[in-house]
């Protein structure tokens, strides 16, 4: 995307000058239009942090240079799902807002609510809130949210006739996706990495094509061998859509950007390898021309049986799940790639002294360099705050022994 196209669709919410001015939180974290002395309208400024697409900087957060494989002396740590309903302070705001589409699209709130756990936890990364399907309608994909059922596509895609309706991605519609980004980067600075993400093609078109959720995913997978030619066409036009949308999070603040492929784990591997990986190379490809020292991390809920497939995709970082191993996993990834995750969710459950020597057990397996502590997969509702917290307090109390070979599993890498 360039330049002049990102401008273009940046400056729409410019246009909306009153509904900023009129909002005590911009006003508070001092976000107003660049104007010059005439008052005249000058480039957005979350365009000022397309400088973190050129080079890497000392005063990068921990996070970023932990995804880069730089020496650091401690894990960095942030939690997926780390802004919800396990927070008391979110399901009040959610009492005053039941639309979930709501939270989600409305930048004061989408600010908020990404604040949160920054407020009460101050982990490591600070991740937008949002949903993965949040740029469908920007493409030519309306939803809604059921409140039992969940996502609903009322028009699904599978001929070529539906194909018709997709169109390039409009950033006019997720200005609120921009906005916030750069509300966030401004009021974290560098203190903690702003994180965006997005999903994988194969992800986001398992809900285009079914409808909405599913368990079985009988539609799409048949699709694969019906109509091969109708889901190529549109996983390619989600590829450039999806790449196109990473950039323009990072033009707006992002320092790294996280691809969900959910449901790629539900793919054989020798299926994954043909219908979800290439995809997902392909935006790999492009963003990294364009914003080379953004790290990218790729997360598959049951990825046992990709982590070498999934690396070869091009990605920075591989999240991994609760149900590998970590020793496992940094064995089979080697020290070339650096790896996030994975305490199973269930330990906050635990007896916090139980939820320390996990924390302690991942951060011995996967070495010094190279790892973002995370879970395995998102906070559950329901979770005790108070474990949340401890595990940020334990993240941040373990100190690296800088003299330990960095990628050594399960050598003694902690002191203090």
């Amino acid at each position: 995307m360039g330049f002049s196209a990102l401008t273009s669709a940046c400056c729409s919410c410019w246009n909306l000058g009153l509904r900023w001015k009129s909002s005590s939180l911009f006003l508070s974290l001092n976000f107003l239009p660049n104007t010059n002395s005439d008052g005249l309208l000058l480039s957005p400024k979350y365009q000022k942090f397309n400088s973190s697409r050129a080079c890497a900087s000392p005063s990068d957060p921990l996070l970023v240079k932990a995804a880069r494989g730089d020496r650091v002396n401690r894990p960095p740590a942030w939690m997926m799902r780390q802004a919800g309903r396990y927070m008391a302070v979110y399901r009040k705001l959610a009492e005053r807002h039941p639309s979930f589409r709501e939270r989600s699209e409305t930048t004061d709130l989408i600010v908020e609510i990404s604040l949160q756990p920054w407020e009460a936890f101050h982990p490591d990364g600070v991740i937008i809130f949002s949903d993965i399907l949040t740029p469908l309608p920007a493409f030519g994909v309306p939803f809604d949210i059921e409140e039992v059922s969940g996502p609903v596509i009322q028009s699904p895609i599978r001929s070529e006739e539906d194909l018709k309706t997709l169109h390039p991605i409009d950033f006019d519609k997720l200005q609120f996706v921009g906005e916030s980004l750069s509300i966030l980067r401004k009021e974290v600075g560098e203190r903690a990495a702003i994180l965006g993400f997005v999903g994988a093609p194969w992800t986001i078109a398992t809900y285009i094509v079914e409808g909405g959720t599913t368990r079985t995913y009988t539609t799409i997978k048949s699709m694969c061998h019906t109509a091969p030619h109708v889901l190529r066409a549109l996983l390619s036009h989600l590829a450039k859509a999806i790449a196109e949308y990473i950039i323009f999070q990072v033009d707006a603040g992002a320092h790294c950007i996280q691809i969900f492929d959910s449901w790629g784990g539900q793919l054989p591997p020798d299926m994954w390898e043909r219908w979800s990986k290439p995809y997902i190379d392909e935006m790999v490809s492009v963003v990294k021309k364009k914003c080379p020292q953004t790290p990218i991390v790729l997360y598959i809920n049951g990825n046992g049986g990709l982590l070498e497939r999934m690396k070869g995709t091009g990605v920075d970082v591989i999240g991994i799940d609760w149900t590998v191993d970590m020793a496992d996993g940094r064995k089979r990834l080697g020290s070339d790639i650096s790896i996030q995750g994975n305490v199973d969710p269930a330990y906050l459950y635990s007896p916090l002294p139980a939820l320390e020597d996990e924390i302690k057990r991942v951060v011995q397996c996967a070495g010094t360099k190279g790892h973002i502590l995370n879970l395995g997969h998102g906070v559950l509702v329901g979770t005790p705050e108070e474990a949340v917290a401890h595990f940020f307090n334990v993240a941040r109390s373990l100190k690296f022994d800088t003299q330990v070979d960095s990628y050594v599993v399960g050598a003694s890498n902690l002191v203090g």
